[in-house]
């Protein structure tokens, strides 16, 4: 049976060296670098910063459209789908990385989790927008010397990207439109992040909040009240969410019958599952499936 057809690409598929395996990779942007690449597309286990100094377009990530103007970052948490359109001067950095290539080091392995644009506990993944020019020259030159190292390979170079690599983060949080963190509930938020990832990760086998929360080696109760204190939303509601989108993007990107997808997601069977999209959409799937042929 035809799976989501949506590449899913590896950070080796991005690799530029002749190692064949690599954790992170800084390079210089352009219109040439997409040839590798299919879009739309996801990334199974990277993050990526696409910081665009020159050029504009749109770039979509998860059903969500961004305008693309000089100076703006994007970021990319593993699994979601995007899609980039841009004018052919588009100039600017990419810097894909591991989790284990960030966590290096660190003490504690939810490190990113503390970032508010990896995993965003919002349904958008807004960019930033760079307009204080101090900022601008701060953050290209992190870039220039995270690649300055990778292209020259000097002594303890890897060590050197890890620590340009934090201090973009820092500087990106520091900016962040979203990065008033209460820290009374940072540890609520590291979990639900928790819990968003593996919803992420799980997203086609249809659990339940009992079943995250074992993952979790929690209980179901302690799920249900911390989503609810850092969200304002039941955990049902985030596992909805991502099954809706996993639902629009089958619906969106492939010819799979109705019954069809809900056999790929765990349903029992067709009616439920379209009743449980019109429930949550206020349409049917193929209302939604031929709206988009208009």
């Amino acid at each position: 049976m035809k799976q989501l057809d949506i590449p899913v690409y590896s950070i080796d598929r991005f690799n530029n060296k002749s190692e064949k395996t690599i954790q992170f990779q800084i390079e210089h942007y352009d219109i040439n670098r997409n040839f590798k690449v299919t879009y739309p597309h996801r990334h199974d286990d990277f993050y990526e910063i696409l910081f665009l100094t020159q050029g504009e377009g749109i770039h979509t990530i998860d059903f969500q459209n961004y305008t693309i103007k000089p100076n703006t970052i994007f970021f990319l948490s593993p699994g979601q789908i995007h899609e980039l359109n841009l004018s052919e001067d588009v100039k600017g950095y990419i810097f894909l990385f591991t989790s284990s290539f960030y966590h290096f080091n660190k003490t504690d392995p939810y490190k990113l989790f503390e970032l508010p644009f990896f995993y965003n506990l919002n349904q958008e993944t807004p960019p930033i927008y760079l307009e204080n020019e101090s900022e601008k020259q701060v953050i290209t030159e992190l870039f220039k010397n995270a690649i300055y190292e990778n292209q020259q390979n000097l002594t303890d170079s890897e060590e050197a990207i890890r620590a340009l690599l934090d201090l973009i983060l820092i500087q990106c949080k520091r900016i962040y439109p979203l990065s008033n963190y209460d820290d009374k509930t940072s540890k609520g938020k590291i979990m639900v992040k928790r819990f968003k990832q593996l919803i992420e990760e799980k997203s086609q086998e249809n659990l339940s909040v009992k079943d995250y929360a074992s993952l979790l080696s929690i209980t179901p109760n302690y799920l249900s009240e911390t989503v609810k204190s850092v969200t304002g939303r039941t955990s049902t509601d985030l596992i909805n969410d991502r099954m809706i989108m996993e639902i629009k993007r089958f619906l969106t990107h492939t010819d799979l019958g109705i019954s069809e997808i809900a056999y790929q997601l765990n349903f029992s069977d067709q009616s439920y599952f379209s009743k449980y999209f019109k429930k949550l959409t206020n349409q049917s799937p193929l209302e939604f499936r031929n709206l988009l042929s208009k």
